[in-house]
């Protein structure tokens, strides 16, 4: 994954824009830095706190604002609480923010909260979730379908194009739920259709994932899979019903649940060198991080970007509300589950 230390963030920007991703333009004056002279203030809401992988991110954010010498206002959490996220954000215009960062969990209600930014000339960089309506500068975020397919492959492949999968899937009000699900609903239509696929909705919580399994199993003894769209709240309560059960057996032998899940955590990771996952998605939490500071920084400073290929493996295109980056997302199994260059053997390090 082509993983750089913070401190190349700016080097890797300015070569960015000399090769035509963006164009630095309207730096503007003083008006808006901090009182000190330094650079501009950012504020961020992290979108939660019940997920291994977005605790990870937030400690990537810790991390960049400190080695990149930021501005950040005093980092918020909204708790998965579009209300929260809202009085947030108008801490952050209280507060003298010229740019701000989010994750938010309901893509579709936080229109207005950004048509009201836009309004005072905030810039947004939104993280993981592409907002569906309302301006945002860049959206920083892996190809989510991609997401899908690739899992829709893993398990169509791992039980040769027949049996059950169940499949655990995100809120269906964020884009990321209906990407996913969208895109692995349509590769198991058109490539495996001999697999049923049994929808759980789970609005991204592992109680809710657990419960349903539970059902799910006894109508379904044969279950022969199962898709995790996210590993930081699935994965714990989805193994600790699979072993009270007597079903967590290892890749390989007789009567083995097949799992891919997406996220990339280290406890996913263990899982797989355990035997007890086959494979996971690495949503690039450290890169998450690195771009998002890097984007609200460059358009709080007045720097535009367009559309086209990155320096950092990546493409931005064009949304019709702004600008998405879209990192690379590698599939985990037990042969790469030891790359160095994998944010999860990494974090905490």
């Amino acid at each position: 994954m082509n993983r750089r230390t913070s401190r190349t963030a700016a080097a890797a920007a300015a070569a960015l824009l000399l090769a035509g991703l963006g164009t630095a333009c309207n730096r503007g004056s003083d008006t808006g830095t901090a009182a000190t002279g330094g650079k501009p203030a950012i504020g961020i809401d992290l979108p939660r706190a019940d997920s291994d992988f977005w605790n990870s991110y937030a400690q990537y954010v810790t991390k960049g604002v400190a080695a990149d010498g930021l501005n950040a206002l005093p980092v918020s959490n909204s708790q998965n609480d579009v209300t929260k996220l809202v009085a947030n954000v108008q801490v952050f215009q209280n507060t003298g923010a010229k740019a701000v960062v989010m994750a938010p969990q309901d893509t579709g209600a936080v229109a207005s909260t950004l048509d009201a930014l836009a309004a005072k000339k905030i810039p947004v960089v939104s993280v993981d979730t592409r907002p569906d309506k309302g301006q945002v500068f860049m959206v920083v975020r892996a190809d989510n379908k991609a997401y899908g397919t690739k899992a829709c492959e893993f398990l169509g492949k791992a039980l040769g194009g027949k049996g059950k999968v169940a499949e655990f899937q995100g809120a269906l009000d964020s884009i990321n739920g209906r990407d996913r699900s969208e895109a692995f609903a349509t590769c198991m239509k058109e490539k495996f259709p001999g697999i049923q696929v049994i929808e759980l909705a789970t609005d991204w919580k592992g109680d809710v994932a657990s419960a349903k399994l539970q059902s799910t199993l006894a109508a379904n003894s044969d279950l022969g899979g199962i898709y995790m769209q996210a590993g930081g709240v699935f994965l714990q309560p989805t193994l600790a019903l699979l072993q009270q059960k007597g079903l967590l057996k290892p890749v390989g032998e007789p009567g083995h649940i097949a799992i891919i899940s997406n996220d990339g955590i280290p406890q996913e990771f263990d899982a797989i060198r355990k035997g007890q996952i086959d494979a996971t998605v690495s949503q690039p939490a450290d890169l998450y991080a690195k771009y998002a500071l890097y984007y609200a920084n460059a358009a709080a400073e007045g720097k535009t970007f367009k559309a086209g290929p990155t320096d950092h493996d990546s493409t931005v295109i064009e949304l019709p509300n702004g600008l998405e980056d879209q990192l690379p997302a590698p599939l985990v199994t037990k042969d790469n589950v030891d790359d160095k260059s994998l944010w999860g053997n990494n974090i905490g390090k």
